[in-house]
């Protein structure tokens, strides 16, 4: 990972840290995070997953879900922000709470089924962490990615604005695909109409 990189890493960790107590509002989750997470549940639920990491799991909601909802053998909520994973403990015992960033997890090769992320991979270097999702994958694991994308035609970012990057869906299935990924599904999250001029695109794919 570079050392701008590590650098946003380190400034969007220390900003969630102070913000996490706003983020389980129930206005911000209602519009904003839930229609990601609904979508992700229905993936596992498809594909039956038994051993699932959240990453960039913030306080813990949408891991809590996957352990109440799914049952699954083991859940693990995976989050750089001391902040976000003191909030999501207090949600859930059942689930194993990890300090890890998304591009060295800390998890051995092989041992998920599944590897999800919500509304952070924008943030992410995005090659570096889809490389690891295979890696801790076992053959035939799921992985789903619902990420800020932009609608082009309705917003362009000037090309020097990257303290983020948010790919369109062309970019992501060939990031899926450099990564070792088959792409399955990838489709626009609805949303109300007012919260679309950037809006989630969740893509799914599968280790061969």
């Amino acid at each position: 990972m570079s050392a701008p990189r590590r650098t946003l890493n380190s400034a969007v960790t220390g900003m969630w840290s102070v913000l996490s107590p706003a983020y389980d509002l129930p206005f911000l989750q209602h519009w904003v995070y839930r229609p990601p997470h609904d979508e992700v549940i229905a993936a596992l639920r498809v594909h039956q997953s038994r051993r699932v990491a959240d990453i960039a799991c913030g306080t813990g909601i949408l891991s809590d879900r996957i352990e109440r909802e799914l049952q699954p053998d083991a859940v693990h909520g995976v989050d750089m922000s001391d902040g976000m994973l003191a909030q999501a403990r207090t949600k859930s015992d059942r689930v194993h709470w990890l300090r890890g960033s998304a591009e060295q997890l800390p998890f051995d090769d092989g041992t998920l089924d599944a590897v999800v992320t919500t509304s952070a991979f924008h943030f992410f270097d995005q090659p570096a962490a889809l490389r690891e999702f295979h890696r801790v994958l076992a053959p035939g694991g799921l992985v789903a990615v619902a990420t800020l994308s932009a609608r082009r035609h309705l917003l362009q970012l000037p090309s020097h604005w990257k303290p983020q990057h948010n790919p369109p869906p062309a970019e992501m299935q060939a990031l899926f695909e450099e990564a070792g990924f088959t792409v399955s599904d990838q489709h626009r999250i609805r949303r109300p109409v007012w919260t679309q001029i950037i809006s989630d695109l969740i893509t799914v794919g599968t280790k061969g």
